[in-house]
């Protein structure tokens, strides 16, 4: 698999800055206070695919591997792990650029996507226009209904989240993900500033970890977007459970690709939205 998973990753992990300390004023009782508070960091990433430019996104260092498999499935570019000829820093190991070599053979399946000015998820503007979402459905499919959960079942996988926000204990500024197998147990997670990003890191770190075939539910602490929607079907899981209400559009792309979305309300009062023949009532 080229350069994954071998030093170059873990090297990288030790340096990042995913947080820096600035000093504030703080007004406690109406008397202002000097502190320091730590604010979550922010970078742009370069994603080269075959030696061209194909993304920048800005993001939290950190899971720079993970994070470039997770968004190259989500877009299409790969269906497997064993899409990716290699994956790694480039040759300078500049920590914001991740090279990307495919299959010959994959190469040759999506060479319309790699020629191709723009990118499918374009979370950096948002959706825009009828043709980008059609384009979009094609890559995707609808869900199985193989397992299906409880009520309590459910708020206990909410509460996973909450285990793993080190991040967003330190800033309160992160997003979190966290991706849960049949068991309910956490196979994968992934921090950032940016939803699609910590969601790109969590199922890239499943699918190079090859659980992705495991994988059953995301839960995650931001509200759920047409985008989520697409990278969550793309990585072969059909429930998400939030925190946060989901957007008009994901309602009726998740109804029409048999996906389950849930809301929480801190974790305790349900909301279903779609797909509700996975739970147990």
């Amino acid at each position: 698999m080229g350069q994954y998973p071998g030093n170059i990753f873990k090297e990288r992990i030790s340096g990042t800055e995913v947080s820096r300390s600035f000093e504030i004023t703080r007004f406690e009782k109406g008397v202002p206070v000097s502190d320091r508070h730590e604010l979550i960091g922010e970078e742009p990433l370069l994603m080269r695919i075959e030696e061209k430019p194909y993304s920048v996104v800005m993001r939290t260092p950190g899971d720079e591997i993970f994070h470039a498999a997770g968004f190259c499935l989500a877009e299409g570019i790969v269906d497997d792990h064993t899409d990716f000829n290699s994956i790694g820093f480039c040759a300078d190991m500049d920590p914001n650029v991740v090279e990307i070599t495919l299959t010959p053979e994959r190469v040759k399946k999506v060479a319309p996507l790699l020629e191709r000015k723009g990118f499918v998820s374009q979370t950096s503007c948002g959706i825009c226009g009828k043709g980008l979402i059609d384009e979009i459905s094609q890559i995707l499919k609808r869900g199985d209904t193989k397992k299906r959960v409880t009520p309590d079942e459910i708020r206990w996988a909410g509460e996973r989240l909450e285990e793993t926000q080190k991040l967003y204990n330190l800033t309160r500024g992160s997003h979190a993900i966290v991706v849960l197998d049949n068991n309910l147990e956490v196979i994968s997670k992934g921090e950032d500033v940016g939803r699609h990003n910590a969601l790109d890191k969590a199922i890239g770190r499943a699918l190079m970890d090859k659980k992705l075939p495991d994988a059953f539910m995301v839960v995650l602490s931001s509200r759920i977007s047409f985008e989520m929607i697409q990278k969550t079907n793309r990585a072969g899981i059909f429930f998400i459970l939030s925190a946060s209400r989901p957007t008009a559009l994901a309602v009726e792309l998740a109804n029409s690709l048999n996906m389950t979305l849930v809301c929480l309300s801190d974790w305790k009062d349900m909301i279903v939205f779609s797909g509700q023949e996975r739970i147990i009532w």
